[in-house]
């Protein structure tokens, strides 16, 4: 790889099938950027430990003290007569002679060597810290750079002790490893769950192996030296990234070559600081490398280099360089205790998770899409039984099996669901199509396409007055300038720069090759609770391509990420069309106390407000209720083929019979008709409204009911909401019976039955709660028994 920025590099070969650790030494140090010093280092001690005993006496002599008189503090012997160059024979070894002198202190090297009674095996062990010493003392005297000098110094220092003392290295340190938490490779692989759960198995493996090829690029990688950091990055932290330097050198570099001394991997031991300082470079050159030597990769290895690895590069950017982005988190996807908990959607498969909170973050760039959920439907999906007092628990983790799940009247069995999934997930039951889009394709299907295959990118970007100007952002800025003033000619070109260029103001920048074609303009209100987006548009040219909606739905899940649930904006009459396809509409969510004063008020325009809802992932909505749609119609397919079933004439009459059950007749069940006395259904509306309303007041009075009769409230029950797919409470019941919505007595009895089945499944059997669901459910089919709408 071609060296970058004064950067000496260490990194194995994209792609190689081996690692191959770079020597320390940034100076032309012995091995530096191959395997050879190490193996050589290897050899050596190999070749020592299999001498005989006096060579390793005598060899141990040079480094241990005089015991000759309690004065003497000779720290090794030095012979008179140096050894030629070329080591001598094992025949000349064997005849040492104990009676020579030491160049230092005169005595014989008898008084050196008092480790007759040492084991073999801690012989061995001294050995290779000695062979270590002299490694280390060879790369004082060719190191240039005085940081790393000093550092092999001290280490030289600390085992040449340790030989003295007899004793196991020890790193006097204030802090142990690891230094960050989490580490890189647990960043990494959060990283990897938090973008990419939602793909299916062979893609999810391809990131996987993506992401191990990017790990160990950095535990063989040559960091540049502090002083050639200085020169790279003269406002960076540079006393925090000596730190890091010296104990990189210490426990992962040097440690290769000098076994005596304890290894650890960069990436279990280091965490985003390090990671941030050297991610830049490393993609660049990385991605250099991919480039010069993709003649020489295989063809498997060619694709998922030069295609996935860079935009896998670009994603993990956004992540390392986000100052709250959850990947970091150290309780991510931890549990119930506060953590990340994956949010399955009702129907899909595999399911769709992500974190339930999000903290500030660039904007992601999952390749997927969404549109967003009318207020009604919104409502509908969070409502759920409130208990009364202390938080209810869940007996269990809240990753139930789906089999283990207790039936409720009216759902669909769940080996059935996996069933259709599994023709639904097949590619070749359902071809994704890449080339021509269908007529009842989502609005950003064609851009989710894009970004997948990086035609086009995200980025979220800024003019800041505390940092040093980036010149790539502020050409970005200056392009959106002009997209804006284009697409918006009633705006002045003053006040459109003004804003974008205000530190105040963010941008949501869509990238194409290079260039900016579009991007929404907003300030974020956090204490207020609400963001005001400003300017919208894109470019002329690359309209109608479902940039717009994609540009939005990315927006929606960069606010999620930041806690942020209410969009406002003043939208002219050409825009008012756009932003309705969007979710928002002119029913303002936020109390108008909230933003009068914050925002601007624009002559001729509509105010128009969007309330997001954290439980969704917008920029994968479209994906989930496109593949909910072919599940229920794969359902429907099949009841209709049953329904069609020809079934065989009655032959029974022929032969005398005059009279059969009716239930007896081939197919009759499968139409769903059931006996007479399994229970009656009212047709007249308003007998059967006046019937359930009776019912729901008695069980609305019950003494048991009062876990029931509100929704859960989200703080007193942690992670309710994912555990329960379709919760349900009396209140919520009460309004559907005076909108009529139970138009039969089955859907009444499956939405109470929901009630005693969600309790259960959440809280333990002990639980004061399950049982009054127990007593609860009892009661109230009493009195559907009693109303007759069901047998007695």
């Amino acid at each position: 790889m071609a060296d970058g920025a004064g950067i000496q590099q260490g990194s194995p070969a994209i792609g190689a099938a081996g690692s191959v650790p770079a020597g320390p030494g940034a100076g032309g140090t012995e091995g530096s950027g191959t395997a050879g010093g190490s193996a050589r280092i290897a050899v050596k001690k190999a070749q020592l430990r299999s001498s005989p005993r006096p060579k390793k006496l005598e060899k141990l002599a040079v480094y241990s003290s005089c015991k000759a008189e309690g004065a003497c503090k000779c720290n090794g012997w030095k012979s008179q007569n140096p050894p030629p160059t070329p080591p001598r024979t094992d025949q000349q070894c064997s005849a040492v002679n104990l009676q020579e002198p030491c160049r230092s202190c005169s005595h014989t090297l008898g008084d050196h060597v008092h480790l007759e009674n040492v084991s073999e095996e801690e012989m061995n062990r001294l050995l290779g810290i000695v062979l270590d010493v002299e490694y280390l003392y060879t790369c004082v005297h060719k190191e240039e750079d005085a940081d790393t000098k000093q550092v092999y110094f001290s280490l030289f220092k600390l085992l040449r002790k340790s030989i003295l003392q007899m004793g196991k290295p020890m790193l006097e340190t204030q802090e142990s490893p690891p230094f960050e938490k989490p580490g890189i490779e647990q960043g990494v692989n959060n990283f990897v769950q938090y973008k990419f759960s939602h793909l299916p198995s062979k893609e999810r493996q391809t990131i996987t192996e993506l992401s191990k090829m990017f790990l160990n690029q950095i535990n063989y990688w040559q960091l540049e030296t502090p002083s050639q950091r200085r020169q790279r990055v003269p406002s960076d932290d540079a006393a925090g990234y000596k730190a890091n330097y010296t104990r990189w050198l210490c426990y992962c570099n040097v440690p290769q070559f000098c076994d005596s001394l304890p290894r650890y991997q960069t990436t279990q031991i280091f965490g985003r600081t390090l990671l941030r300082s050297v991610f830049t470079v490393m993609r660049k050159q990385l991605l250099e490398q991919a480039r010069q030597e993709k003649d020489k990769l295989p063809p498997e290895k060619r694709t998922l280099i030069l295609t996935h690895f860079p935009k896998f590069l670009s994603m993990l950017e956004e992540e390392v360089y986000s100052h709250n982005s959850p990947i970091w988190s150290q309780d991510f996807l931890a549990g119930v205790s506060g953590g990340q908990i994956p949010v399955h959607t009702v129907i899909s498969a595999p399911p769709v998770a992500r974190p339930l909170y999000y903290s500030p973050s660039p904007v992601s760039v999952d390749p997927s899409t969404c549109g967003s959920l009318s207020p009604a439907r919104k409502a509908a999906s969070v409502l759920e039984p409130s208990p009364v007092g202390e938080k209810r628990k869940p007996s269990e983790p809240l990753h139930h099996e789906e089999n283990k799940r207790p039936r409720v009247l009216g759902d669909i069995p769940m080996d059935l669901i996996n069933e259709v999934m599994s023709t639904i997930a097949d590619p070749a039951a359902i071809p994704e199509q890449t080339n021509l889009l269908s007529a009842h394709s989502a609005r950003d299907e064609a851009a989710r396409l894009e970004e997948r295959r990086g035609v086009i990118e995200f980025h979220v970007i800024g003019n800041s007055l505390n940092q040093k100007p980036n010149k790539r952002i502020l050409m970005w800025l200056v392009g959106l300038q002009n997209v804006f003033s284009h697409q918006l000619p009633r705006m002045p070109k003053e006040y459109i720069t003004r804003l974008v260029f205000d530190p105040k103001h963010k941008t949501l920048s869509l990238i194409k090759d290079g260039r900016v074609i579009g991007g929404i303009c907003f300030r974020m209100f956090p204490s207020q609770g609400f963001t005001e987006i400003v300017f919208c548009a894109v470019t002329s040219n690359e309209q109608v391509k479902g940039y717009g909606t994609h540009l939005m739905n990315h927006l929606k899940e960069y606010h999620i990420k930041h806690q942020i649930l209410n969009f406002l904006t003043y939208a002219d009459e050409y825009a008012i069309g756009y932003f309705k396809k969007q979710g928002f509409s002119k029913d303002i969510k936020v109390p108008k106390a909230k933003y009068v004063g914050y925002i601007k008020d624009y002559e001729g325009a509509t105010l128009m407000g969007c309330e997001l809802n954290p439980s969704i992932p917008y920029t994968e909505f479209s994906v989930i209720i496109k593949k909910q749609k072919e599940i229920i119609k794969k359902l429907i397919e099949r009841k209709q083929a049953q329904i069609r079933k020809v079934y065989p004439g009655l032959s029974c009459f022929k032969e005398g019979v005059r009279q059969i059950p009716i239930e007896s007749i081939p197919g009759i069940r499968e139409t769903g008709w059931k006996p007479v006395g399994k229970g009656k259904e009212l047709k007249d509306p308003d007998q059967l409204y006046g019937t359930l309303k009776t019912i729901l007041q008695h069980v609305k009075i019950h003494q048991n009911a009062w876990p029931f009769m509100e929704p859960v409230k989200k703080t007193e029950a942690p992670g309710y909401y994912q555990a329960i797919r379709f919760p349900m409470d009396l209140k919520t019941m009460s309004e559907r019976l005076k909108s009529r919505y139970y138009t039969t007595r089955k859907l009444f009895m499956a939405d109470m039955q929901r009630i005693f089945t969600n309790c259960r499944e959440y809280n333990p059997p002990e639980s004061e709660y399950y049982k009054c669901a127990n007593l609860l459910e009892k009661f109230f089919y009493t009195k559907i028994k009693e109303a007759g709408l069901i047998e007695k």
